[in-house]
């Protein structure tokens, strides 16, 4: 399990930078020109990702587990 990853997608084109991803995880997000952007798009699990992406009103984040590609946020 040590070795597992995620990856954070962020679709910057439907992101309306309302700031509750850099709110709950700020070690992951930061707003690039007023849109949501992660930090380092592979990352050890973390559940502030999986509430970010729960969290963004238009669905605009997606996190993945980096080995089988499963969507692990938001639920689908």
């Amino acid at each position: 399990m040590a070795d597992q990853h995620w990856r954070i997608e962020v679709d910057r084109t439907t992101c309306l930078g309302s700031g509750m991803c850099t709110g709950l995880a700020p070690d992951h997000f930061t707003l690039v020109e007023g849109r949501s952007s992660p930090i380092t798009n592979l990352v050890p699990p973390d559940d502030l990702l999986i509430d970010a992406a729960e969290s963004c009103p238009i669905e605009a984040i997606l996190i993945r587990e980096e080995e089988s590609g499963a969507i692990l946020a938001p639920e689908q």
